[in-house]
């Protein structure tokens, strides 16, 4: 059997949103239990709902997870995580926000919620994933960064990070 007879997966994909909240020197964000996978301290977000935009889910998000309702956002970027071996596309839209208004839950549903000083964010755990995108929330233009993995390995095949704009 030739290669050209070896069929390739079927694509699958799934959209998220991430929001970051800033109020001048502190960003708000979940400290999330191991019980809700990705544990650490996180920026709110999850899945887009069909048929709602990409913006109207990371508005969701933030209020579902948080309480707030955000306003002016800026899209500040792409991640995403693409598995040949099976045909997956993990895509999440990053979004800043400096505006909102609302209180914030007492009993988030994702995770403890904690304004953290910009200064101090290098003390508190996060997944290695995202203490890499933290920063290029705040960096001029958007960016762009591609994960290629390998599900046998359990490891990266290939990594890019962009900066556009």
């Amino acid at each position: 059997m030739g290669t050209s007879d070896v069929q390739a997966p079927a694509l699958t994909y799934q959209l998220m949103t991430m929001c970051m909240i800033r109020d001048g020197d502190r960003v708000l964000l979940l400290n999330r239990p191991s019980s809700k996978g990705f544990p650490g301290y996180i920026a709110p977000g999850g899945k887009v709902d069909f048929p709602e935009s990409l913006t109207e889910a990371a508005i969701r998000e933030v209020y579902e997870e948080t309480g707030l309702r955000v306003t002016d956002l800026a899209f500040k970027g792409v991640d995403e995580y693409v598995v040949p071996a099976t045909g997956f596309r993990y895509i999440v839209f990053n979004y800043l926000a400096t505006r909102f208004e609302g209180e914030l839950l007492t009993h988030p549903p994702e995770g403890e919620l904690h304004w953290i000083s910009l200064d101090e964010i290098d003390q508190v755990p996060m997944q290695p994933w995202f203490r890499r995108r933290f920063p290029l929330f705040f960096e001029p233009g958007t960016f762009e960064i591609s994960i290629v993995w390998d599900e046998e390995k359990q490891e990266p095949i290939a990594e890019k990070i962009k900066q556009l704009g």
